[in-house]
Formats: structure tokens, sequence, C-alpha cells
């Protein structure tokens, strides 16, 4: 059974940082894809950023590209969210979610496996 545990989520001043992590078990995950995903109050979850596990590809929505970085370590089976210059607009409860298939795709519906999700705040 695939598990996955968001973590690193807080309250940050506009212009801050953070690093999300999500720990993923229950398998090997290559041949994976892993994405990030959030979710303001009374809007849908959007796509935020994926990467390929066996591959590394990455791709991002065009609202984070530049201040976001995904990656993911194998050997401990995390992936993670670097989260700079924070804007109040990325408030949002943000998901992990998993997969199966190398292919990167934005749509929640595609993606397998989520996590409980972590709040991110940002303050003005």
């Amino acid at each position: 059974q695939v598990q996955l545990v968001e973590s690193g989520g807080g309250l940050v001043q506009s212009g801050g940082s953070l690093r999300l992590s999500c720990a993923a078990s229950g398998r090997t995950f290559s041949g994976y894809t892993m994405g990030w995903f959030r979710q303001a109050p009374g809007k849908e979850r959007d796509f935020v950023a994926a990467i390929s596990w066996t591959s590394g590809s990455t791709y991002y929505a065009d609202s984070v590209k530049g201040r976001f970085t995904i990656s993911r370590h194998n050997a401990r089976n995390t992936v993670y969210l670097q989260m700079n210059s924070l804007k109040p607009e990325d408030t949002a409860v943000y998901y992990c979610a998993a997969r199966v298939g190398n292919a990167i795709v934005i749509v929640t519906t595609l993606y397998d496996y989520w996590g409980q999700g972590t709040q991110v705040t940002v303050s003005s």
C-alpha cells in the first residue's frame, strides 16, 4: 500500500521560503510520477509541479515557475518542493500525489495516490 506523508508547511511572511517534503512508502517509485498540488479555500485543487522519478524530468505551473523547485531523493524515497519568494496567493493546502507511469500530467484525476496535505500560509 502506497503512503504519502507531507510535512514542512507553516506560516511565513511574503518573500520568505519553505521546503515541503513528501515521504513515500509502500514500494519503490521507479516508473512513477510525483506531483505537488495545492488547494486554496473555496477553490479547486490546482497543479503546482511534477517530477518523473526515473528520469528526473520536471514541469511547473506558470504561476510558480522560477520560484519553486521540485526534486527527489532516491535513497530516502522523498520528494521535495522548495518554495522561494512566496506570495500571499501561494497560501493553500499543499498535497503530494503519485501516479503510475513516467509521463508528467497535470490533471488531478490521473494521480493514483494522495497525501493528507500540509497547510502553507503566506502573510503580507
